[in-house]
């Protein structure tokens, strides 16, 4: 546990120093976020913030790669530095469509490049952790690979609408992740709790953390599509991996549960990402439009609408992030009952504060960010 809370820390640091550097790039090169209708800022701003949080994942990998206790992880080393690749891969896509606001069909086949080109690394879907059921043929593994990390990119991408919002929630979502990892992979195999998984998603949680204090309210720099892109495919792809790591026949049908959702993409992390976009896509599909045409009826949106102010509407969406993501991991050690009922006390805190009495406050959306 502490070498992987070690490289956290490594991975936050590196990311903390170099933000203000791709802030600096981003002034130069023109990377900014115009004000437009559906924005909550009022001040234009720079992004490309992906970078930074590129360098934190790299460096940290590199360390890593170098550290005895995780030496197997290295055995195979197309899985760890192809995540890698795949993920330097969407941040330049990201740079570039920050930079020259690229089409979103030249976004979705660079996407899908990217998905393809980790799963010719290894990171693939070959196999559902409950009863060892295979997928079937490498087409199915390749098509539902691709599918699972294009699906979790572009739902980052669609929460990604206030102030540290999407940086906050995938640390938050990301830390529950890594407990559960860690520990499954504990239990599976308790003489080497070497994990790629585990330590990716640790790699991701220090990125989010380094990048946050820059980007929660009044934000200095967005993340943008480079950032959005990289955190969405490396939280899928350390979920594509569980189903390699973890033996089924080895946790128990209980714990068979939470092993299935990884797969997903993750679904407890990705949980408001996905359902934001999915009730997206079919509003804009009803109303006629493209599914990537942009409104202002997010779940973000529907918060300041309530009376939430800019920081509050934040805080209110990472503690939900929290209750279904530290939800799913918990069932690696309580029960399920357990689980339901402190869940179901999460949800009703949850509900209390997002729609209770105290959701009036000042505006805090018209303050430069």
């Amino acid at each position: 546990m502490k070498v992987y809370v070690l490289l956290l820390l490594v991975s936050a640091a590196v990311t903390y120093l170099t933000t203000p550097i791709a802030r600096w790039i981003a002034l130069r090169t023109g990377a900014i976020t115009a004000v437009r209708a559906r924005d909550v800022h009022s001040v234009p701003t720079p992004r490309l913030g992906g970078i930074a949080m590129l360098a934190g994942l790299a460096v940290g990998l590199f360390i890593a790669s170098r550290i005895p206790f995780l030496a197997g992880v290295f055995e195979d080393s197309r899985q760890a530095w192809g995540i890698l690749g795949a993920a330097a891969m969407v941040c330049l896509l990201g740079v570039a469509d920050d930079i020259w606001d690229l089409d979103w069909v030249t976004k979705l086949v660079g996407q899908v490049l990217a998905a393809g080109f980790l799963a010719l690394c290894g990171v693939r879907l070959f196999q559902l952790p409950i009863g060892g059921v295979t997928v079937g043929s490498t087409r199915s593994e390749l098509f539902l690979t691709v599918l699972a990390v294009v699906v979790a990119m572009n739902a980052v991408n669609f929460v990604d609408g206030l102030d540290g919002l999407a940086a906050g929630m995938i640390a938050i979502g990301g830390t529950g992740f890594f407990v559960y990892s860690y520990l499954l992979t504990r239990q599976a195999s308790p003489t080497d709790v070497s994990n790629l998984a585990t330590l990716m998603v640790a790699l991701l949680v220090g990125a989010c953390l380094g990048f946050l204090p820059h980007n929660f309210f009044p934000a200095r720099i967005f993340m943008g599509d480079s950032g959005s892109m990289l955190i969405g495919l490396v939280i899928a792809a350390a979920g594509i991996v569980v189903t390699g790591q973890i033996d089924p026949m080895v946790v128990s049908n209980r714990q068979n549960i939470p092993a299935f959702l990884p797969i997903l993409l993750p679904i407890a992390i990705l949980l408001l990402p996905l359902v934001d976009m999915g009730l997206a896509v079919v509003r804009r599909v009803g109303a006629g439009k493209s599914p990537f045409h942009p409104d202002r009826m997010h779940l973000h949106h529907q918060l300041l609408a309530l009376g939430h102010s800019h920081r509050r509407a934040v805080i209110i969406m990472y503690l939900w992030t929290a209750v279904f993501a530290f939800g799913a991991a918990a069932l690696v050690k309580f029960s399920t009952t357990k689980v339901l009922v402190i869940l179901a006390v999460g949800v009703l805190g949850a509900s209390v504060l997002t729609f209770g009495p105290l959701r009036a406050g000042p505006d805090e959306g018209n303050h430069p960010s």
